[in-house]
C-alpha cells in the first residue's frame, strides 16, 4: 500500500504519524510522572499535618477538659481540603471524605486515579489524655493534585491537538506548493513521449524542482531540434539521391549517347564495306580500330559509373587494399603528386558500411585535391580514433584524415556536392566531418561510427 501512495501523501502520513508520536509521548511523560508527583505531594502534606497536629496537641494538658478541646481541634482540622484527621475510636464510624470533583466534568477518571494514586496514606499519631493513650488518625486526599494534573494533560492534550493540527495543514500546504511542479512535469513528459517538443514546463517550487524543470525544457528544445536536424537530414539525404541519380543520367545521356552513335557510325560502314567485291582492308582497320576504342572508352566510363555507385573489390579485397588500389589508380593517372597512404593494423573489423564511408570520404577527398587544390603531395591516414581523440566510445571506430599542400580553400569556399553529401552521411550514422583549411592546405578529417546499419 506505501508504494501506491503518492509523494504528497507519504511526506503527510509521515508528518502525520509523527505528530502523534510526539504528542503521545508528551502525554505518557504527564502520566509517568503524575505518580511521583502526588506521592511527593502526599508525603509533603501528611509530614506537615503530623508537625501541626503534634504541636497543638502538645497543649492539651492544661485545658479544663481535654477531650473536648482535641474534639474541637479534629472539628476545626476537618475543614482543611488536603487531609483528614479522626479520633481513634471514630476512624471506624467516620467515612473519609468525599471528592469534591466527582461531579465536575473535567474531574479525572477512576482508572487515572487508580493509575496515579491507589491507596490513600494514613498516619497514627499517638497521644495522651489524663494517662489514657489515644490516637488521632491523619489521613491524605490529594484529590485536588490529581485533578489538577489530569486538568494538565487535558490542556496539553487539546493545546497539542490544535497546533498539531495546524502544523499539519500548514505543511500540508507548504509541501503541496512545493510538489505542485511535479503534475506539470508528469504533463510535459507525457507531452515529450507523444512528440510535443514544444511543450514548456514553468520553474517553481523548491530550487531543487525548479532546476529539474529548466533541465527537462533544456531537453525539450534539444530533443526537438535533433528531430528537426533529423528531418532536415532526411530531406537533404533524398535530395542528394535526386541529384546523384539526376548526374548519372546526365552522364549516361552524354557520354553513351555519342559513343553509340560512334559504334553504330563504324558498323554502318563495316556492314557497307562487307557488301562490295574485294573490301580495302585499309578502311577494315580503320573502322575496327575505331570500334574497339569506342568500346574501350565505354568501358573505362562504366568503371568510373560503377566506381561511383559501388566501389570494386571493397567486398572481396577489404578496406586496406581497395584504398590501395584506389591510391594506385590516382597514381598512375597523376605521376607527379605523391600519395602516402597508411591503414592502422590495429583498426580491426570496422564492417561494410563503415569501410564504404570511410572509402568514400577518402575518393572525395582525393577527387576535390586534384580537380582545385594543384597540390604535389598527399596525406592519408586511417587508423583508431582513441589514439588522436581519447574518446573509447565503442562506436566510433576510425579517425580518417585526407591532408594536401595545395593552395586552400577560399574565404568564401562552400563545400561541394560531394562532400556535403559525404557529411550529412556521416551526420546520420552518427559521426562528424570536419574541412579545415590553411596556408599548407586542407585537411579533411572524420570520425566514422562502426557496426551501424546505412
Amino acid at each position: 500500500m506505501w508504494r501506491k501512495l503518492s509523494l504528497r501523501a507519504r511526506i503527510n502520513l509521515l508528518l502525520a504519524l509523527i505528530l502523534l508520536i510526539g504528542l503521545g509521548v508528551n502525554i505518557a511523560r504527564l502520566v509517568l510522572e503524575a505518580g511521583p508527583r502526588v506521592q511527593a505531594e502526599d508525603q509533603s502534606t501528611i509530614r506537615l499535618a503530623r508537625e501541626f497536629v503534634g504541636t497543638i496537641v502538645a497543649g492539651l494538658k492544661e485545658a479544663p477538659d481535654p477531650g473536648a478541646r482535641l474534639d474541637q481541634i479534629v472539628q476545626d482540622l476537618s475543614r482543611l481540603r488536603h487531609v483528614s484527621i479522626t479520633r481513634q475510636d471514630e476512624a471506624t464510624t467516620k467515612a473519609s471524605k468525599p471528592a469534591e470533583q466527582a461531579s465536575d466534568p473535567r474531574a479525572p477518571p477512576a482508572w487515572f486515579v487508580a493509575l496515579v494514586h491507589p491507596e490513600q496514606t494514613s498516619v497514627r499519631v499517638p497521644i495522651s489524655i489524663r494517662g489514657e493513650a489515644q490516637s488521632l488518625l491523619i489521613t491524605s486526599h490529594p484529590d485536588d493534585e490529581i485533578a489538577e494534573i489530569w486538568d494538565g494533560i487535558v490542556t496539553q492534550v487539546e493545546v497539542g491537538s490544535a497546533i498539531a493540527v495546524a502544523l499539519f495543514l500548514v505543511t500540508m500546504l507548504v509541501v503541496g506548493r512545493a510538489l505542485a511542479p511535479l503534475e506539470g512535469l508528469s504533463k510535459a513528459m507525457t507531452s515529450i513521449e507523444a512528440g510535443f517538443y514544444d511543450v514548456r514546463v514553468e520553474p517553481g517550487g523548491s530550487p531543487e524542482l525548479a532546476a529539474i524543470c529548466s533541465k527537462l525544457n533544456h531537453l525539450a528544445a534539444t530533443l526537438g531540434e535533433a528531430v528537426e536536424g533529423k528531418r532536415r537530414l532526411a530531406e537533404r539525404a533524398v535530395s542528394l539521391q535526386d541529384s546523384e541519380r539526376k548526374e548519372i543520367a546526365r552522364e549516361l545521356h552524354d557520354e553513351f549517347g555519342p559513343y553509340l552513335f560512334a559504334l553504330r557510325a563504324h558498323a554502318g560502314a563495316l556492314m557497307r564495306l562487307s557488301e562490295v567485291d574485294k573490301p580495302d582492308p585499309v578502311a577494315l582497320r580503320k573502322h575496327g580500330n575505331a570500334i574497339l576504342e569506342q568500346v574501350n572508352a565505354l568501358q573505362q566510363f562504366t568503371r568510373r559509373i560503377l566506381e561511383r555507385l559501388r566501389p570494386a573489390g571493397l567486398a572481396e579485397l577489404g578496406l586496406r587494399d581497395a584504398l590501395g588500389a584506389l591510391v594506385r589508380l590516382w597514381s598512375e593517372t597523376h605521376p607527379e603528386v605523391e600519395i602516402e597512404s597508411s591503414v592502422s593494423s590495429a583498426l580491426g573489423d570496422t564492417g561494410e558500411t563503415a569501410d564504404l564511408t570511410i572509402y568514400r570520404i577518402v575518393q572525395e577527398a582525393l577527387t576535390n585535391v586534384f580537380r582545385h587544390a594543384g597540390a604535389t603531395a598527399i596525406s592519408i591516414t586511417v587508423e583508431p580514433a582513441e589514439r588522436q581523440t581519447g574518446v573509447r566510445d565503442s562506436r566510433v571506430c576510425a579517425l580518417v584524415r585526407v591532408s594536401d599542400n595545395g593552395r586552400g580553400l577560399r574565404a568564401d569556399y562552400r563545400l561541394g556536392r560531394g562532400l556535403t553529401g559525404m557529411r550529412e552521411r556521416i551526420l546520420a550514422l552518427g559521426g562528424t566531418l570536419n574541412v579545415n583549411s590553411g596556408d599548407d592546405g586542407v585537411t579533411v578529417e572524420a570520425l566514422v561510427p562502426k557496426g551501424v546499419v546505412a
